[in-house]
């Protein structure tokens, strides 16, 4: 069944908007590319400040367990690491769907 990579930012006020540019023309679209999936989704909390999530859809667990451990995964942290230099934190987690009704 169907898994994702959900990866959570904390993005400043300050780097909101040019974050949100970024992601979306170059980052959200190579690691689309990058890790072959079906579906690659972003969007801001609501409910959290500053709070971005990125969503990319798997067609099963060992899909994104593979993603995960991978050199293009590697590449994508590198260059976003040399892109926002340590002023946006994120933490990364696999989900495997379990129900869909």
């Amino acid at each position: 069944m169907t898994a994702y990579l959900i990866v959570r930012a904390e993005v400043s006020a300050a780097d909101r908007d040019a974050f949100d540019h970024w992601y979306e023309t170059e980052h959200l679209p190579d690691a689309k590319a990058a890790f072959n999936v079906q579906n690659a989704e972003r969007g801001w909390s609501e409910t959290e400040d500053n709070a971005h999530f990125a969503f990319y859809e798997f067609p099963d667990l060992a899909h994104a367990e593979a993603a995960t451990g991978s050199d293009a995964i590697t590449a994508l942290i590198a260059e976003f690491d040399r892109v926002w230099e340590g002023r946006v934190t994120r933490s990364r987690n696999v989900v495997a769907i379990k129900q869909k009704l």
